[in-house]
């Protein structure tokens, strides 16, 4: 999930579709606990970075529009959830979006920050939570007179669950939640849902023959990668910026490449062009299935996949070579979602091949993640956190979230699709990919995606109709 600077006022432009919309806003900073859950060294603080923008709510008393920050750049965040820039003049709304403690430049130890667990210790979603709620404290006060205002939590992916997970936490400072593609049950799923959705979407893309070849295509690469001659082929074949030596380098990091690309292709499979994770065509895993749309095999195949691949890593045609060292935008933090992938966001993955999906078989270890984890961060997983923190497979005490997901999304099997609790709302959008709900209206958007936004200020506005309807007791 991988899924992702600014001083002074900025002006960004969203890179999608044919918007032309530009988002303005402040940054500003506020100086945070390092720790909120111990009394130990309170003095200890660092530097919040969050972007405000209250042109649409001049006499301050609207309700705040909150993104909770998730892996990556806050900026990038903000260029790319135009439903609520969209949303804030409708209901006269301040916006906000608050960075992520150790992602963009929100780092508590400034450039240290990734050299110890010690530091990397704090870096936790529950920690993350109570800079926002801090955060909210300080911006949007309440007091014996007055109340605070209104506040709806929005975020996509590891944000949508947080969005969830503030208002489950802190219900009463947040008084709504958007949670899009949120797996929040992704701990507890089946190891195998999201290769087997990730095979479905490439199968049905174009034609089966896409994902049946991307099947083939890693028995090819590794009989490539046993012989000098074959590695030269390689080499030669997909222009990497940097020469594979040995097998290793093929069965290893280049194929840990390619299954990223083929999940970040599915994510951002929307219906017109965008630069999210990569600039990209629209619908790009049908514009990447178009080049495997028949049967290959041997070098004919490889020939074929490295023009595939080229939708996603230079459809702009500046790339020289082919990176297959990171598939992600550099705003992204993969390292830190690294580090949280092995602490307490640990969601199994397995693949079983063969006809249950379309990559190499690959069971879940459980030893070995840990393993991997001790050797490059010095900690081991806690697989039950997310569980005993905050509820897993039971939402029961849940109120006022929208979980919404995209089932062209191979996500959506760790998201909340059914509930027995009726405070809660489910949202499918059959033809969405990751979040695109939380993105900027479009012309190519289909029908279940405007629906679904649709749904989204219903719930909004119920929410702040009761938020308004409580009375002080006091």
């Amino acid at each position: 999930m991988a899924y992702l600077p600014i001083l002074g006022l900025a002006v960004l432009a969203l890179l999608t579709g044919q918007s032309s919309a530009k988002y303005e806003y402040q940054t500003k900073y506020l100086d945070v606990p390092l720790d909120h859950f111990s009394y130990v060294n309170e003095s200890v603080t660092f530097k919040l970075r969050y972007l405000t923008n209250d042109t649409y709510n001049p006499d301050g008393s609207g309700p705040i529009l909150f993104y909770t920050g998730n892996e990556g750049d806050i900026e990038l965040f903000a260029q790319n959830t135009g439903f609520m820039w969209e949303l804030a003049p409708k209901l006269k709304a301040s916006l906000v979006f608050a960075e992520h403690r150790f992602y963009g430049k929100t780092l508590p130890f400034g450039n240290a920050s990734y050299e110890s667990p010690r530091h990397l210790g704090y870096l936790t979603s529950e920690q993350a939570l109570a800079d926002f709620a801090y955060l909210l404290a300080q911006i949007n006060p309440s007091n014996r007179t007055v109340r605070a205002r209104p506040v709806v939590a929005f975020g996509g992916s590891y944000g949508g669950m947080l969005a969830a997970w503030f208002r489950m936490k802190y219900p009463h400072m947040v008084a709504g939640a958007i949670a899009a593609s949120a797996p929040i049950r992704q701990f507890d799923t089946d190891c195998g849902v999201f290769n087997q959705i990730l095979t479905s979407v490439f199968s049905v893309a174009y034609t089966k023959e896409c994902s049946l070849n991307i099947g083939r295509s890693w028995d090819v690469l590794k009989n490539y990668s046993s012989s000098a001659d074959g590695l030269k082929t390689l080499n030669e074949k997909f222009k990497f910026c940097s020469n594979l030596t040995k097998a290793e380098d093929v069965t290893g990091t280049f194929f840990d490449y390619l299954i990223d690309v083929y999940g970040n292709l599915a994510m951002i499979n929307y219906p017109y062009n965008s630069s999210f994770l990569a600039p990209v065509p629209a619908y790009p895993v049908r514009e990447f299935c178009g080049r495997l749309a028949q049967n290959y095999t041997g070098l004919e195949l490889l020939t074929k996949l490295q023009e595939a691949l080229s939708i996603y890593y230079n459809y702009n045609g500046q790339a020289k070579c082919l990176n297959i060292n990171s598939s992600y935008d550099s705003s992204m933090g993969d390292l830190g979602w690294g580090f949280q992938s092995c602490t307490e966001m640990v969601m199994p993955m397995c693949a079983e091949g063969g006809s249950r999906d379309m990559f190499p078989k690959q069971p879940w270890d459980e030893k070995k993640f840990s393993d991997d984890c001790f050797k490059k961060f010095g900690v081991r997983p806690r697989p039950i956190a997310p569980a005993y923190i905050y509820g897993g497979q039971y939402l029961e005490g849940a109120s006022n979230i929208v979980f919404s997901n995209g089932l062209l999304d191979p996500w959506s099997g760790g998201g909340v699709l059914r509930s027995g609790n009726s405070n809660i709302k489910i949202v499918l959008i059959p033809e969405g990919a990751h979040h695109i709900d939380l993105r900027a209206a479009d012309d190519n958007d289909p029908g279940s995606v405007r629906a679904a936004r649709q749904i989204h200020v219903q719930n909004i506005q119920l929410w702040l109709k009761q938020y308004r309807k409580v009375k002080k007791t006091f």
